[in-house]
């Protein structure tokens, strides 16, 4: 039976790099697809305050979520350089640590997100009437978070071991059933804003399933025995130590999203549509991003685990390079086309003209988006995940934050929240440059045999 995990240790790197990428690509386009229907779907039977509710939320459940994807990242990290240093008794332990985390933090979320997120969402300065619709979607997403937990961490397990083929397909299936559940819900049943929360869960639940019970009847290496499930204390150390960075940046960088779409909620509910839209559909672009960040996560994982340096440094620049000229293509398309895009959500004029302005003003700076997020898998990868961490927090938060709320208080336009982005995104890419250019980045695994050794000693 062919093996379902790739070494990246040996082998031609250009290859081997795209041929992990596709698969994620494939699948994140799937799973934009539904987000994209589910937005549409809503939009378009349900209304302009359905739509508003439901693009509203993206930010605030990006900030509940990010934390604990993060740590999943670094888990994936941990794995990948214990099976590039072929210790399969290390491998063994870090899965199994992982997939414990995931269960505590999904029974965690559906807990505090749904005590939480009604009064974040107050703060949000959501309409009123707006905010029932709110409120409603992100209480039945979150009651399924244990399913995105379970998810999230297979596909990093998967992932880690160089197999992206098998989150496609579970992601396929996910999203496919996602837009058969939507149009059943809330154009047949007409259960508005709360039947596409419970299509999504739903189809998150089926997704967790498949892909939770493949690494528990998988004969690899990372397979998932549910008796042996525990915290590893030396373990859990290294995977925090790995992952937290990752997870505190991802939810700083929500954070910030938190409050520009409270600063976009105070223009109104066309507003809000209009720029929820944009969002939607911009996460197509994302697409090449998070593959070649992905793949360049676990290319440079595995080869630093067996020091094969040089590997690692022109699979990095590969990934780099790939991911921003196709990011920029994507964008340069998006920008003639922005006017159909956002009509698919919503055909009213107001919507319209908010949604392409957002994009005349993004889309053209997409490379920048691009290679902020492809240095940050690079570091990842190399177990330097602070210095991203750092350089996003300044730039994509605290830097953000203060240029809306200064800004803001001078000019009343909502093109001033709009340009927040692209500002951002130079600042943070520039520090980055420098940062790859001047540092050594690729020796970042003398911490991590530390703490193997450290381990082995435990």
């Amino acid at each position: 039976m062919k093996s379902d995990v790739t070494l990246m240790t040996s082998g031609s790197i250009y290859p081997k790099i795209v041929r992990f990428a596709l698969p994620v690509f494939w699948g994140q386009l799937f799973q934009q697809l539904y987000n994209i229907v589910d937005a549409a779907v809503v939009g378009n039977f349900v209304g302009l305050k359905a739509l508003a509710a439901v693009s509203s939320t993206n930010s605030l459940t990006q900030l509940f979520v990010g934390l604990f994807v993060g740590i999943f990242i670094g888990a994936s990290v941990v794995i990948s350089k214990y099976l590039g240093a072929g210790r399969e008794d290390c491998v063994h332990r870090a899965v199994h640590t992982d997939v414990a985390v995931a269960v505590a933090a999904g029974l965690f979320l559906a807990v505090i997100a749904n005590v939480l997120a009604p009064k974040v969402l107050v703060l949000m300065d959501t309409p009123e009437g707006v905010l029932p619709d709110a409120v409603a979607y992100m209480r039945i997403y979150f009651s399924g978070a244990l399913f995105v937990a379970l998810f999230n961490c297979s596909s990093g397990i998967f992932q880690a071991v160089g197999d992206s083929r098998h989150p496609l397909y579970y992601l396929i299936f996910s999203s496919v059933l996602n837009v058969a559940l939507d149009l059943l819900f809330v154009a047949v049943f007409e259960m508005g804003v709360k039947g596409a929360g419970i299509a999504t869960v739903i189809s998150q639940a089926a997704g967790a399933f498949l892909a939770f019970r493949r690494l528990c009847t998988s004969r690899e290496i990372y397979r998932v025995e549910p008796r042996k499930l525990r915290f590893d204390p030396p373990m859990l150390r290294e995977i925090l130590r790995t992952g937290l960075p990752s997870g505190v940046q991802n939810c700083v960088i929500s954070f910030a999203n938190v409050i520009v779409q409270s600063n976009i909620n105070a223009f109104g509910d066309v507003a809000m549509a209009g720029a929820g839209a944009f969002n939607k559909s911009e996460g197509i672009a994302f697409i090449p991003i998070t593959s070649f960040a992905m793949a360049s996560t676990t290319f440079i994982g595995q080869n630093l685990g067996a020091h094969e340096y040089e590997r690692a440094k022109r699979g990095a620049w590969f990934s780099i390079c790939a991911g921003c000229l196709i990011a920029e293509t994507v964008g340069v398309i998006f920008y003639f086309i922005a006017p159909y895009l956002i009509a698919l959500f919503n055909n009213e004029p107001e919507v319209i003209e908010i949604g392409t302005t957002v994009a005349h003003i993004r889309t053209l700076f997409f490379f920048l988006l691009a290679f902020s997020h492809c240095v940050a898998g690079v570091m990842r990868g190399a177990g330097r995940a602070i210095v991203p961490m750092l350089t996003m927090l300044g730039c994509w938060c605290v830097f953000r934050v203060s240029y809306i709320s200064i800004a803001t208080h001078y000019i009343s336009d909502i093109r001033v929240v709009f340009w927040a982005y692209p500002i951002t995104w130079t600042l943070s890419s520039i520090i980055l440059l420098v940062y790859l250019l001047k540092s050594d980045w690729v020796h970042g695994l003398e911490r991590g045999e530390k703490s193997t050794a450290d381990y082995n000693h435990h």
